[in-house]
């Protein structure tokens, strides 16, 4: 079941790198963990696959870790 695009979606700032905002979410207990998970291209951005882990977020992106989803700005 999909929920709507606001319902239960983390929200992390605006200018946030992927790899923190994966830690800030708690979707990873660590930089390490999150690098793998980016690498491994588990980690969508506005539905495409994302390997930059430095990459900074802007108002609007939408971050997806499986069924987790975090929303920027």
């Amino acid at each position: 079941m999909t929920r709507p695009a606001t319902e239960g979606a983390l929200r992390v700032p605006t200018g946030t790198t992927l790899g923190q905002a994966l830690k800030v979410a708690s979707l990873v207990g660590s930089g390490g963990e999150a690098k793998v998970l980016i690498q491994a291209g588990e980690v969508l951005v506005n539905g495409e696959v994302e390997t930059r882990r430095g990459r900074k977020l802007e108002s609007g992106d939408v971050v997806e870790v499986g069924d987790e989803r975090l929303e920027v700005g």
